[in-house]
């Protein structure tokens, strides 16, 4: 993969993005999920503040499709967002506009040896970070039952007596060599009626696999607190999260944030989320995505 032919990414919410967070010519941007640039690259154009701006990805293909703005001048940080946050906080840095885009980029699903779908077969990784030991291979290697069945259950949603079976069939079906194995286990043993257009058996099951390997969660929930000491006066930040553990989390934030009355750092720009699907109705990972924006007291 080259750099030159970038992987087909469309950012998500880009207009509504762009609307709500305004960026203004020389203001300065953290982007803390840069991913394949996409909303990076349209704030820059209208920034045009490259020096004092930062990308942040994990991704090491990421941080590759990046290297031309680095060209410009842009800051880029191989690491994941809470990581970049704290050091930013550390070196006293601000800015005028952050944003976090949660979630797998669309490249990263593509890339069947990133083993994140089960719609390209590959081995189970499931690492935003490939310099980090735990792929969901070890994860299920190294659990037990009643461990699995949490992490599915907390963070696939599903109900608790489904998990736990899940979690058996995949312990006494150990080990996987790829992830169409594990996705065939649990179509063949699927108690629900899967039909073409319906939810994939093995669907609740992956996100939590990767959701547990990438600790994401815990990430949003140790990052959210350290927005407003990276944020100027007047500085906004846009979170858009893809999934109901997501925007709980960012919801909570934000609604603890404005309830703090004079002592509260943010304020809302964005009443209520926006969501994906008001947008870019041809790009079906945004069907489920929500933006909320707030800005800096």
């Amino acid at each position: 993969m080259s750099k030159e032919h970038p992987p087909h990414h469309i950012p998500v919410l880009l207009d509504a993005t762009l609307k709500t967070l305004n960026p203004q010519l020389g203001e300065t941007y953290l982007d803390l999920t840069a991913g394949y640039g996409g909303h990076a690259g349209e704030v820059l154009k209208r920034t045009e503040n490259f020096k004092e701006s930062v990308l942040v990805d994990r991704d090491d293909y990421a941080i590759e499709h990046l290297s031309s703005l680095g060209d410009k001048g842009v800051r880029l940080m191989h690491t994941d967002f809470e990581s970049a946050a704290r050091q930013l906080v550390e070196e006293g840095k601000t800015f005028d506009v952050i944003l976090i885009d949660l979630g797998v980029s669309s490249p990263q699903l593509d890339q069947g040896e990133r083993g994140f779908s089960f719609k390209n077969t590959g081995p189970l990784d499931m690492r935003m970070d490939r310099q980090q030991a735990l792929t969901a291979h070890e994860l299920i290697q190294g659990t037990s039952v009643d461990e699995l069945a949490k992490i599915i259950h907390d963070y696939g949603e599903e109900r608790y007596m489904d998990a736990k079976r899940i979690a058996e069939l995949i312990i006494a079906n150990r080990p996987f060599e790829s992830t169409e194995a594990l996705a065939t286990l649990l179509a063949e043993n699927n108690r629900g009626s899967y039909r073409t257009g319906h939810i994939h058996p093995a669907t609740r099951t992956f996100q939590s696999l990767r959701i547990a390997v990438n600790d994401e969660l815990g990430q949003i929930e140790r990052t959210l607190p350290l927005l407003p000491k990276l944020l100027n006066k007047n500085g906004r930040v846009g979170v858009i999260s893809f999934h109901s553990l997501e925007d709980r989390l960012v919801k909570r934030f934000f609604k603890d944030q404005f309830e703090l009355g004079l002592e509260a750092e943010l304020a809302p720009i964005t009443k209520k989320p926006i969501p994906g699907a008001t947008e870019d109705v041809h790009n079906p990972r945004s069907r489920s995505a929500k933006l909320r924006v707030a800005v800096k007291k």
